[in-house]
Formats: structure tokens, sequence, C-alpha cells
């Protein structure tokens, strides 16, 4: 059973390294690595970051059951919030040039950076939209910011929002899986949001990498230990399905609507299930197989 750092040391001691690293210094912790929220930088061309930030935004617009040619009507007027954007806002931007007020974006790092290959991506962005969209987020998306009247970007250090009944509607995509605290996430989620507002959100449950010959044997280390690695740098929380569940319950938003995107085959569960850590041996096959979801909640009125 994997429970500790003695059973793989050197992987531990790297883990704890860059850990501490992201505790004292966020800002040192992305320079020294790279991140982009999308993966390490380096490894994209701005069309293709271009091409990600379209197929998000047409993602939300079927999760939400809004036909692309709807989204101005849907969101015209509305108070966006998103949680973690990453290193450019481009969704953020492209609600706003749909017909969003205005786009809160919170992320725990300092990630945004308008590079030259980020400002080529977002004058693709710009330049594949109807002109008067086009007109809209040229207008908030030249200099070297993003207009804060449109897209304002905020960084605290446990990611939360803080706002008060001002949001309509709250998104992110990957992002869930990464907070540390899941419980003040949707209690922040829940404070921001009007009466009626929605949530939606792409949760993914895999390893981010960090599993070996089975994708569910990342559940196999002791919390104390995965924290002491992880907990730092903003890497899988580990909360699967359950806890979810819980935690909107918590925060007093409706019974969420959740759809699998992604399972685990049986032999994985089977395999894995005898070296579980503790707080996962609760867990029946069902909720252990999943490893990504749409979740979709929203404020009662």
């Amino acid at each position: 059973m994997r429970g500790g750092p003695l059973d793989d040391p050197a992987r531990f001691l790297r883990a704890f390294a860059t850990n501490q690293l992201a505790r004292i210094s966020p800002a040192a912790y992305v320079k020294l690595t790279g991140q982009t929220g999308r993966g390490e930088a380096g490894t994209e061309s701005a069309e293709s970051i271009a091409a990600y930030f379209r197929e998000c935004f047409e993602d939300y617009a079927r999760e939400l059951d809004v036909p692309l040619a709807r989204m101005p009507a849907f969101l015209e007027g509305k108070v966006l919030l998103e949680y973690g954007p990453g290193d450019l806002p481009g969704v953020a931007l492209l609600m706003y040039a749909h017909g969003a007020r205005k786009v809160y974006c919170v992320d725990r790092f300092p990630l945004v950076a308008l590079s030259d290959k980020n400002r080529h991506a977002l004058a693709l962005m710009v330049d594949g939209l109807p002109s008067d969209m086009r007109a809209r987020a040229a207008a908030v998306s030249r200099g070297q910011a993003l207009d804060a009247n449109a897209v304002e970007y905020i960084v605290r250090a446990d990611g939360l929002s803080g706002l008060d009944a001002a949001i309509d509607f709250v998104f992110s995509r990957a992002v869930l899986e990464h907070v540390n605290d899941l419980d003040a996430t949707f209690r922040d989620m829940a404070r921001a949001l009007r009466p009626g507002g929605r949530a939606l959100h792409q949760v993914d449950l895999k390893s981010h990498g960090l599993h070996k010959a089975n994708r569910l044997d990342f559940l196999t280390w002791r919390d104390s230990v995965w924290d002491l690695m992880y907990s730092g740098k903003g890497f899988p929380n580990r909360h699967r399905v359950d806890r979810y569940r819980e935690a909107i319950a918590r925060a007093g938003l409706a019974a969420p609507v959740m759809r699998a995107t992604e399972l685990a085959r049986k032999d994985e569960v089977d395999d894995v299930r005898p070296q579980l850590a503790a707080r996962f041996r609760g867990l029946s096959d069902d909720e252990l197989a999943w490893l990504g979801f749409w979740l979709a909640t929203r404020m009662p009125e």
C-alpha cells in the first residue's frame, strides 16, 4: 500500500520542496513551473489557445441548454464570476463580448500574463466574432491589461471572491478539484449569487498525472502525506462526488444536477479498493468510478 513518504522518498521530497515554495512565494512558484491553468507554458500555440477558449464557451452554452445564437440574450446585463481563469481570461472576454455586463475572475495564484502569445490568442478570438461583439471585445482588450470595468481580475490567497449578492452566473472549468477548502468555496459562491442565480462547473477528478499504473491509485496516499506534498500548489484535492453534494447542501444551494463525463473501468475500481486511503473506503463503486462531471446548481429564489 502507498501511504507514506518511505514508499517513494524521491517523489515525496521533490513534491514537499515545491509545495513549500508555493506556500511561501506563490508568484515564484508560478514563474518556476510556468503554469497557465491549462498546462505548462510553451506547449500551446496562439491558435490552439484561441480554439480552446472558443470550445469552452460553446461547452457552457451547451450545458446551459442555450443555443449559441441565444447566448447574447441569456448574458445581456448579467454580472458573472469565474473561478480560476488561468493565465488568460479568454472565456471571460467571450462572455463579455456576448453581452455580459461584467465578469469577475478570481484566482489563488497571480497567473494572468498578457504575453505576446496570449495577446495574439486574444486577437484571434476577437477577430472571429461578429462585428458588434468584435467591437465590444476589442474595446476592453487593448493595452497591457483587460479593462477592469469589463473583466476584473482578483487574486486572493484563499481563492474566494468575497462578493455579496452581486452575481447572476458563476462558472469554472477544471478548477474546483484544486481548491483547498471546498465548503468555503461553495459558501463564497452562495454568498456571491443573487436569488435565482445559476452556477455551472466542469470538474476533473482524475489524478492530473499523479497516478502510476491505475488511474485511481493516487487515492491510496494518506491525506496527511498528500497535503505535505501538494496542498500549497493547487494540485488535486482528491474530493470525490460525495463531497461536492455535501458542500453544496451545506452552502444552501439547490440540489445539484451532476452528469459524469468519464468513468474508471470496473477492474481499476476493484484493483485499487483494498489500498484506498481511509476517507475513500466508504465510497460506492459507482462514486469511486467518477473521473469527471458537469455540475449545475442555483441559488434558491
